[in-house]
């Protein structure tokens, strides 16, 4: 027994190593595969433990900065994830890990010989392995990031509906079966709305093989959970059609129940509030001794129960629930996995810290255990300086037999040749891409010239019939208004289940003809954005997941990007490959007002990692980009893909293309005469406004120049990495200007730059850092309002008068 001292100098006597002799016995008593489990769980807890306190009591600290962990997180979690890891899992199901359990996680790879010792002891730290698990830097074993609480595990239900995609698709492979998306939930995960958002649309979509397994330990980052939570959580799950499984007590105090007294017994433990129970289980065995007695001493058959009990075994008793009692958890999952494919919330109660000196207490969640209370920990573990880290000290079982039953696990199998990171190869992306028809004089706007390339690859004709089968979009109930239509009407929408379009069977005139099959490829959600990143995140990553390469493109209005911002980073983090087309965009869609138009994005666009992001201004830079998109979505250096688009129609070019300058940000429209003092920069659907005034400038500044932007993104990118370059040295003393530093050369040292795009202006003003230039970038900066094209760009400055009078400005200094 322990006896550890916590934070405020407390004292607690904590079972660690199961000497009660009661637990001893019965363990005495259970099959060889059993006790070898429990051996292994127990080597989990001192492994997470040990790997947090490590990186903070350890290895050298030069900032004196506290490293952090979450050793009580882990040890609430460790039986649930001995359980599966070592039982229930098979090599094809996916999983996401809460996010605090990162180290069991590892520790669970390392008994598993996937990941290094070497490794173990580089958590939190840079180069090593991860504070919460990273597809991205923690390697192939993760097959879902985890750490923004509640997307991971949204995910796995995106990533069900996905497997079933590629599954009746026939695009994935035959010899791989379709596996569990298992999510392991921290219970304070349950406050994020977006899980909710998501199990309203799996419910829509009749998921199946989703399995969520809630540790429910009944505590938050500040404090204990209200009670009776469970209650609600089960109710919403049943009402999604999800089953419902609640392992609230082990065995040990199944079978107290079931003695006289014990019902009285359960009824109070049932009835403990929360807050209570964590500060009985803190506080160990005299505790529980003197609350039950206080309130139970008089109640038939109860002191047979306890009173032959020593403190310690009392604790252990009370303390037997059903999320620690492995056998419990294996009797749980196994009926599931026979039942069928049901959906599935497990409830498992757990206690905070399980195992611990600081389990119960209410503020445990960012504790540590102290050098001494380790310690004795790791003389209670039968741990030997020196050690720590050894595979299987401190375990009484033969390390062969150990060995053996890890060797015996269904999850050590191998999945595929290549490991649980599968390869598929990429979709070729044909030359003679689509391009809208522009007959002269035409106006089009970038959103329709979108849906007609888009149509045009449905037809799936020529070349073009391999990318179109492995093109699948979606949209938030915005489909038909951002251009989707014609290409859902071709391909139709996806469900599992064969559903006729009831219009188009009672002849019914529609523009839309949307049959739902097995076969079909548009993915319909319900108008929740964080649903819409979440699906681009599973598709995203099927080449990964499932074998089969998919090219996603989903459609958002732009301002509503912000919506689901989290789960586009989330995404992005992750590195899932889609294209993301949000239109309309900015102030252009005047008659809308101020919610629906956009002033930031421009900045997200250049901001976020893993993402190219682009706004073209007419249909034939747009066609380029969607070619070049698709391409650089599969590629190994590659990344998701961002169109900026509008509902504006402009009049289209006849011109050619250099297409590396536009898939590069920028190119010149009229190319400015060596030593100009002044041209201007303009972005998207202003493009009009940019070239009116350009022709009024050059009258007094022949020598000007007009830049279409095409890329802030991109230019920005580039130039970063180009100053980084040169930071560093270059051996052979030469460095290659960036895009924009090209672009720019023939101008005046000291010439100015007029910039102006529909989005907030400091996504051009950093072109003044360029070259030394004068920069008057020209924006929108505040919400905008309803109106007319005219007005609006009057009122914020994006007119021909407001472009010429900031030229004026910019020529005077």
């Amino acid at each position: 027994m322990l006896k550890l001292k916590v934070a405020g100098g407390a004292e607690l006597n904590v079972l660690t190593s199961g000497v009660s002799n009661v637990v001893q016995a019965e363990r005495e008593s259970e099959p060889e595969r059993l006790r070898l489990l429990r051996a292994l769980e127990r080597k989990l807890l001192w492994l997470s433990a040990w790997m947090i306190h490590h990186a903070n009591h350890v290895r050298p600290n030069r900032d004196g900065l506290k490293v952090g962990g979450h050793q009580a997180s882990c040890a609430s979690v460790i039986s649930i994830m001995a359980a599966l890891y070592f039982e229930i899992l098979k090599p094809e199901d996916r999983l996401a890990v809460k996010p605090h359990a990162g180290p069991v996680f590892h520790a669970v790879n390392w008994l598993f010989g996937r990941q290094s010792r070497e490794k173990l002891e580089t958590l939190r730290q840079f180069g090593g392995i991860q504070p919460y698990p990273s597809r991205v830097k923690d390697g192939a074993e993760v097959d879902f990031s985890t750490g923004s609480v509640g997307l991971g595990v949204a995910l796995t239900s995106f990533g069900s509906l996905v497997q079933d995609y590629v599954r009746l698709h026939g695009l994935g492979r035959e010899a791989i079966p379709a596996g569990r998306h298992i999510a392991i939930v921290g219970d304070a995960e349950l406050d994020e709305g977006n899980i909710y958002e998501a199990l309203l649309e799996g419910w829509k979509h009749d998921i199946r093989n989703v399995w969520w397994v809630v540790d429910y330990n009944r505590q938050s980052l500040d404090s204990v959970v209200q009670d009776r939570l469970f209650g609600r959580i089960e109710g919403l799950f049943r009402d999604m059609g999800w089953n419902v499984v609640t392992l609230k007590y082990g065995r040990r105090l199944q079978a107290a129940f079931a003695r006289e007294g014990g019902e009285e017994l359960r009824r109070w433990i049932d009835d403990c509030p929360n807050s209570l129970y964590s500060a009985l289980t803190f506080q160990g065995g005299a505790a529980w001794r003197a609350a039950l007695l206080t309130d139970l001493g008089r109640v038939e058959g109860i002191r047979a129960i306890i009173d032959p009990l020593s403190d310690e075994e009392l604790g252990a008793l009370m303390t037997n629930l059903g999320g620690h009692d492995v056998a419990t958890l294996l009797e749980a999952f196994r009926a599931q996995d026979a039942a069928g494919d049901q959906p599935t919330c497990f409830i498992a109660y757990t206690i905070k810290g399980m195992g611990l000196p600081f389990a119960g207490h209410k503020d445990n969640h960012s504790g540590l255990m102290s050098k001494e209370q380790m310690a004795i920990f790791k003389q209670e573990m039968g741990i030997r300086d020196g050690h720590e880290w050894d595979r299987f000290e401190g375990l009484d079982s033969p390390e062969a037999a150990l060995q053996g039953f890890l060797d015996s696990v269904p999850f050590a199998r191998t999945l595929a040749p290549e490991g649980r990171r599968l390869n598929a190869p990429m979709v070729p992306v044909p030359a003679g891409f689509p391009q809208p028809r522009v007959p002269a004089g035409r106006k089009l706007s970038t959103q329709a010239a979108f849906g007609e390339v888009l149509a045009e690859l449905g037809r799936g004709q020529g070349e073009a019939a391999a990318i179109a089968r492995r093109i699948v979009t979606t949209s938030p109930d915005v489909a038909v208004s951002t251009n989707l239509g014609p290409w859902v009407n071709r391909r139709g929408v996806f469900d599992r289940h064969l559903k006729n379009d009831v219009f188009r069977d009672a002849k019914l005139a529609s523009a839309q003809r949307w049959g739902m099959s097995p076969e079909g490829q548009h993915i319909e959600l319900g108008i929740a954005e964080q649903n819409l990143f979440l699906l681009l995140s599973a598709l995203g990553l099927a080449h990964d997941l499932y074998g089969a390469r998919l090219l996603p493109v989903g459609t958002v209005y732009d301002p509503f990007v912000n919506r689901g911002l989290d789960a586009l980073i989330y995404a992005c983090y992750q590195d899932a490959r889609f294209m993301l087309v949000s239109t309309p965009s900015g102030l252009t869609l005047a008659p809308e007002g101020g919610q629906h138009q956009s002033v930031n994005t421009p900045l997200i666009g250049i901001a976020q990692d893993r993402l190219a992001s682009f706004e073209p201004a007419f249909a034939d830079e747009l066609s380029i980009l969607m070619r070049w998109g698709f391409e650089h979505m599969q590629k190994p250096e590659g990344s998701a893909v961002w169109l900026r688009l509008s509902t504006r129609g402009l009049e289209q070019p006849e011109r050619r293309l250099d297409p590396a300058a536009v898939i590069a940000g920028g190119h010149w429209l009229v190319p400015p005469a060596p030593g100009a003092r002044i041209a201007i920069a303009y972005q998207g659907p202003v493009a009009p406004e940019a070239m009116a005034a350009f022709e009024e400038l050059r009258a007094e500044e022949p020598g000007a120049g007009l830049l279409a932007i095409t890329s802030a993104d991109r230019l920005h990118a580039e130039w970063l990495a180009a100053r980084r370059k040169a930071r560093q040295g270059d051996r052979q003393g030469f460095r290659a200007p960036s895009h924009i530093e090209t672009l720019l050369a023939p101008l005046a040292p000291g010439a100015a730059l007029v910039t102006v795009l529909d989005g907030h202006p400091a996504a051009h003003a950093w072109l003044g850092a360029v070259r030394g230039q004068r920069v008057v970038p020209l924006g929108v900066d505040h919400f905008g309002q309803a109106g007319d094209i005219p007005d609006l760009y009057r009122e914020y400055g994006l007119d021909v008068d407001a472009i010429l009078d900031a030229c004026a400005q910019a020529l005077l200094g």
